[in-house]
């Protein structure tokens, strides 16, 4: 039997299972490696997430989860509580603590002394970490600018009527809230509390979500307990009157700004009441400062 594959013409051939050997030999040699890769997560970057919560059960569950598994710590400071929060902060590995009110800034400064990492990413229980915006973090780690900036600011969304706000008074709403532990605290007044922060500031792209006003009524009612915050503030700041001017100027240059030079008209309707809302709530503060220097009742009057 011929065992050859070629015909026998006086030159020695490789009998055919030699060639079969020789071939699986070749195609050993030229199979790619296979590659192994790393179940193991990454660890855990070196931030605390502190937030300041009082009957958010309905908001937590979102930003917790937009956090969970890539930073370090996790510390929800609770007051006046009487919801589930406690239990859903849990269930994401945060650590709850408890305090009474002290109003907004100096309860985030308390909130700032629970934690233990050199990072902080300083959070609202209605906020959320976009997943441009984790990356941009993690980016922000990875290259090194965490060694060059004692901060990094970003914009924030606001969902509102439908649709992202991405005009007008509301974005880009450049905010710094990831910042060196040692470096930073809250400061400002007490609506527009802001982090004061020593050192360098970067700036990331991704978006801070916010969802701070579910539906107009709920942010209506946040007009008369800002116009509260102004009062005061004016107040202790020696400014006791309001002209006739200033109650019909500063409206009008707020809508104007707003739904005009900031392009609010892009944003549709959610546009216009952004604008028409932002006039308003400047129109009600400043007629509060005027109510507080008329009489009270009518002269001679008991």
């Amino acid at each position: 039997m011929n065992c050859f594959w070629f015909k026998n013409t006086g030159k020695r051939t490789m009998p055919a299972f030699s060639q079969l050997r020789a071939f699986h030999y070749l195609l050993q040699s030229i199979k790619p490696k296979r590659t192994t890769f790393s179940t193991a997560m990454p660890a855990p970057l070196p931030i605390s997430v502190p937030i300041i919560a009082s009957n958010e059960a309905r908001n937590l569950p979102r930003l917790l989860a937009s956090v969970h598994g890539w930073v370090a710590e996790i510390v929800v400071v609770l007051n006046n509580t009487t919801d589930n929060s406690a239990e859903i902060a849990r269930s994401y590995g945060a650590r709850v603590e408890t305090s009474s009110w002290l109003g907004y800034r100096d309860t985030k400064n308390l909130a700032l002394g629970f934690v233990t990492q050199p990072w902080v990413l300083a959070l609202d229980a209605d906020e959320e970490v976009s997943p441009a915006l984790k990356t941009d973090i993690l980016n922000f780690f990875a290259t090194a600018q965490a060694d060059s900036f004692s901060g990094a600011r970003f914009p924030r969304k606001v969902w509102f009527l439908g649709r992202w706000i991405t005009h007008g008074d509301w974005y880009p709403d450049l905010s710094l809230r990831l910042f060196k532990h040692s470096s930073g605290k809250w400061a400002g007044s007490a609506e527009h509390d802001s982090i004061q922060l020593e050192g360098p500031v970067t700036r990331l792209e991704g978006d801070l979500y916010h969802f701070s006003n579910p539906t107009i009524s709920s942010h209506v009612q946040k007009m008369v307990v800002f116009s509260d915050y102004f009062l005061k503030r004016q107040l202790e700041a020696g400014k006791t009157e309001a002209s006739i001017l200033q109650i019909i100027s500063r409206p009008a240059w707020r809508f104007f700004r707003a739904y005009i030079l900031r392009a609010g008209f892009l944003d549709g309707f959610p546009g216009l009441y952004i604008a028409f809302s932002t006039a308003f709530s400047t129109f009600i503060r400043y007629c509060r400062l005027y109510e507080h220097v008329t009489p009270k009742t009518p002269s001679g009057h008991n």
